[in-house]
């Protein structure tokens, strides 16, 4: 038996019109762009620490899964022209297929599961909320991982240690604060009347 999704968040504060869905998912874009450039670059990986994982996951639990992929898509190809949007305000196509790419592809499909999880009202509650922005986070790597063998032509343990080791705990830190501000706006909101 399938449940009917429920209302995302933007849905329960906002007008759920189509000029309200474009302006959310451009600002979730605009967002992104912005977070990419709190960066910290490592010296042994082409992969930077970025603040923009954090804004996929709240693009998705917030926007839901249609509106939330849409978003990381305008962000991805937006970059891909060449505006400034990635991290160090690089873009082009050669940063958008490079050997962070994946990653980038990776923000469009961990949103959209994202979104799908807290349409069956995953973000309500914190016990639900962290695993769904984990669930996420693993979906970010597993493309940005395999991308970053590919790219690099390396194994899949030199990758892991590339793309995946060194961010793991900042992901878990974005993840917990994602997994608690969800359901503290639900409940700011008036979460039993969604």
């Amino acid at each position: 038996m399938t449940t009917a999704p429920a209302p995302t968040l933007a849905a329960r504060i906002l007008p759920d019109t189509r000029v309200v869905t474009l302006a959310l998912v451009v600002g979730f874009a605009l967002l992104t762009a912005l977070l990419a450039q709190i960066t910290i670059p490592l010296w042994f990986t082409p992969v930077p620490i970025t603040g923009q994982t954090f804004s996929v996951l709240l693009a998705g639990a917030v926007l839901g899964w249609r509106a939330g992929a849409a978003s990381m898509s305008l962000y991805w190809v937006l970059g891909a022209t060449g505006l400034p949007f990635y991290a160090e305000a690089r873009g082009g196509w050669q940063v958008a297929t490079g050997a962070t790419g994946g990653y980038l592809v990776g923000f469009v499909v961990a949103a959209a599961l994202i979104g799908y999880l807290a349409e069956r009202r995953q973000d309500r509650a914190i016990a639900t909320a962290v695993p769904a922005f984990i669930a996420g986070t693993v979906v970010i790597y597993l493309f940005g991982v395999a991308w970053l063998a590919r790219q690099l032509g390396v194994g899949a343990t030199e990758a892991m240690e590339l793309g995946l080791v060194p961010f793991v705990i900042g992901d878990l830190v974005k993840a917990a604060l994602a997994g608690v501000a969800l359901p503290t706006a639900w409940r700011l909101v008036g979460r039993d009347q969604a």
